[in-house]
């Protein structure tokens, strides 16, 4: 789901995290752009908090261009890139300034030998030549702000071309200018439509041909603005091109073909601006990283992929993502042309029963909001739709009237309700004059009304009046061919606006400066090492996570002093740096309730430990905990983002169900909780079968406490794992029953 909602924090839940070092969160919503002086700021990990916005215009509309190895003969590749170049040029209002040391003239204008020959500074360098690295020295002492480079055979054909790529990016770095590509191509400099008004598309791909689809909008009357081939990524990245985006105030929406994100952090700055300003990000992502198929030592670990992080943290920063490229232009055409909702409520309006029954069902099954309409606007419209049809939604008109004014009326009227921000009209196939009139009424009723009404033509054919003039001539209606994607449309549509209109940046909030438990953590941490489970206990009590009364100790009689003090019935663990799961060894004793049954507890957990040949720092003597819902919480390191948050249900489900959710540093209480509600094993929380509702406030205070550790410990902390964590009943708070810590 796109939309968060954000809690508050009570008086005794900001004092216990003011305790651990915290500073509380505030409800305050800030859209504004960051100062110049907020533009370096860095969070507590030595991190940017904002996005470095590219200057671009230079690059999309260039005074001056060198086409670095440009052509005229015919029959050779750059010719044709030339002559494509010299087409664009002429549009941007451009100078072209042809590069080749054997050429006097190409297509009648002058040839320069070598960049340092050209007659004036140029913005942009469009390099073709099959090893652009030679040339970026040149184009830095000509100062030169922007090149394209066109060639392959790098990143993308494995190591070797890896490496190459790898010069290339320090070239670049040492240069100045800035670099898009290599291996990309021409979709920059494509034609686009200058005869298209309102919010346009700018359009972002790694896949040059699979940015068709959206390109193709235009025949549609959809403008399209930008578009960004990023290529193997060299230097200018997706991340670039969506926070430039962000600042246009031509562009309605970002839509995005992704196979891989160069850096999780620079998105994540990206999308947060994007956020800010309310620009909607729909993006399709493929691909996946080594990270999914590791498996680490913790529970955690083996609850998150690659890709289950990068779902999380797009859904995080509010990027809309889809499956596939027919999702991306529709569902990025109406965010980039609808005005804001004025409510949520959906009505579905059809000429057949069947057909509103059957959409209806899809539309809730995806989330959508069917109110059902009151008794006094069904009367309404009884006026004119005969009684024995249901109007309530779906509304049934039986037949939408072709000879006179009723059908719009009864559009206007469903319009008219307060709670309907959207009005959905199926059409499954053309039945004229019936459709046509049905078509005709509901582009006029757009054209008076703010709010959103969508259309599904559903004829095959598409080639009838009443699509290609009536609907597609509207800039007001939205028109799918398909029930799926108006739902996904529709859902991004009114997700994303209830999403902005309460956003509140993380990075807002994010702390700048070390806790006091980090100093205590620090001196805990043991590099490239397991922890024990009494360190990684500590560990947690330095944040404030609570854990049960225990104490370590290396004999049976120590074991005995140490129940009666922690009080009985107590649990007896092994305790050492090389043991992960210890349940599977039989290193765990619980419901001891006697001196006898401790001593002989002690005798069988060393013997094991010493048949095992694990060696153990001692045997823990815990306080029993019972009543609860065990949960996990941890932190694992994901290839791309870094550091990440994970919670699920803990205990022996975490690896049955597999029920958790995870988020990226930094984020708020109001993602905390989100990250509850995700679980399938949610109602456990709330409280079933006559158990009491578990201390969610506790739960989301461990979450965040374990978040500031991710953050403050990040760069030696490999892994944490706290299973289970059991949540007590309201009030009683949460208490960590087993730990485990692996440092980098």
């Amino acid at each position: 789901m796109l939309g968060s909602t954000h809690g508050t924090l009570t008086t005794d839940f900001r004092a216990r995290v003011e305790a651990c070092g915290e500073t509380p969160r505030t409800a305050v919503h800030s859209t504004a752009a960051p100062s110049a002086e907020d533009a370096v700021a860095l969070d507590v990990s030595g991190r940017p908090l904002h996005a470095d916005v590219p200057d671009l215009d230079r690059f999309f509309r260039p005074e001056s261009v060198a086409v670095i190895g440009a052509s005229d003969t015919e029959g050779r590749p750059n010719t044709g890139i030339t002559r494509q170049l010299l087409a664009w040029a002429q549009r941007v209002g451009a100078r072209i300034h042809p590069v080749h040391p054997t050429r006097a003239t190409v297509f009648g204008l002058p040839c320069h030998a070598s960049v340092a020959d050209l007659p004036e500074q140029v913005d942009l360098a469009v390099l073709l030549v099959g090893d652009p690295l030679p040339v970026i020295k040149e184009l830095a002492e000509a100062k030169v702000k922007f090149a394209v480079a066109f060639a392959s055979g790098f990143a993308e054909t494995g190591d070797v071309g890896a490496a190459a790529q790898a010069r290339l990016t320090a070239a670049v770095e040492r240069s100045g200018l800035r670099l898009l590509g290599p291996n990309t191509n021409l979709n920059a400099f494509e034609a686009f439509r200058d005869d298209l008004d309102g919010p346009a598309i700018a359009l972002i791909t790694q896949s040059g041909h699979q940015g068709r689809p959206v390109y193709t909008l235009q025949e549609l009357g959809i403008r399209l603005s930008h578009w960004a081939p990023t290529g193997n990524e060299a230097d200018l990245e997706t991340s670039d091109f969506i926070s430039y985006f962000a600042e246009r105030p031509e562009v309605g929406a970002i839509a995005c073909y992704v196979e891989g994100l160069k850096d999780g952090r620079s998105f994540l700055l990206a999308a947060d601006r994007a956020a800010r300003n309310g620009v909607p990000v729909v993006a399709v992502k493929v691909g996946r990283t080594e990270t999914g198929a590791r498996m680490a030592a913790s529970h955690t670990g083996k609850l998150t992929g690659a890709d289950t992080v990068v779902d999380a943290a797009m859904r995080q920063f509010g990027v809309i993502r889809v499956d596939g490229l027919d999702e991306l232009q529709d569902t990025a055409a109406l965010l980039a042309r609808a005005r804001r909702p004025l409510a949520d409520g959906v009505v579905v309006y059809s000429i057949s029963g069947g057909t509103g029954a059957h959409f209806s069902d899809l539309a809730t099954e995806a989330g959508l909001s069917l109110p059902t309409l009151t008794q006094a606007k069904q009367d309404e419209l009884h006026q004119w739709i005969p009684e024995y049809l249901n109007v309530a939604n779906p509304v049934d008109n039986g037949g939408h009237p072709v000879g006179d004014w009723r059908g719009r009326k009864i559009i206007d009227a469903i319009l008219a309700d307060p709670s309907v921000g959207v009005l959905i009209c199926p059409i499954t196939g053309p039945f004229p004059p019936m459709s046509d009139k049905l078509a005709q009424d509901l582009v006029d009723a757009a054209e008076t009304s703010d709010k959103l009404i969508c259309v599904i033509w559903g004829s095959p054919v598409g080639t009838e009046e009443a699509y290609r003039t009536t609907l597609l001539g509207s800039s007001r209606v939205a028109t799918f061919r398909t029930f799926g994607n108006c739902i996904t449309a529709v859902r991004a549509y009114l997700g994303h606006h209830r999403f902005t209109a309460s956003y509140r940046s993380p990075f807002d909030e994010a702390p700048r400066t070390p806790s006091p438990s980090y100093r205590k953590a620090q001196a805990l941490m043991r590099p490239g090492q397991q922890l024990s489970e009494h360190a990684a206990k500590q560990l947690l009590r330095a944040y404030g996570i609570r854990v049960p009364r225990e104490q370590l100790v290396t004999s049976a009689a120590a074991a005995v002093r140490a129940a009666g003090l922690v009080g009985y019935p107590v649990v007896m663990k092994a305790s050492g740096p090389q043991l992960g799961h210890k349940t599977e060894l039989g290193l765990v004793k619980i419901g001891l309730t006697s001196a006898s049954q401790i001593r002989d507890a002690y005798r069988e957990l060393t013997d094991i430990a010493r048949y095992e040949n694990v060696p153990l720092d001692g045997i823990l003597v815990c306080q029993m905990v019972e009543r609860g819902v065990e949960m996990v919480v941890g932190v694992t390191r994901d290839d791309l983002f870094g550091p990440t948050v994970t919670v699920g249900l803990g205990g022996v489900l975490v690896e049955v169900l597999r029920d958790a959710a995870v988020r990226v540093p930094p984020f708020g209480e109001d993602q905390a909780r989100a990250m509850l509600t995700e679980l399938r094993g949610h109602p456990l929380l709330e409280g079933v079968r006559g158990a009491p509702p578990a201390d969610v406030d506790a739960l989301v205070e461990v979450v965040l406490r374990v978040q500031r550790m991710a953050m403050e410990l990040g760069d030696v902390l490999s892994e944490l794992d706290i299973n289970p964590l059991m949540v007590l009943p309201r009030g009683q708070g949460a208490v960590a029953l087993d730990a485990l810590a692996i440092c980098r």
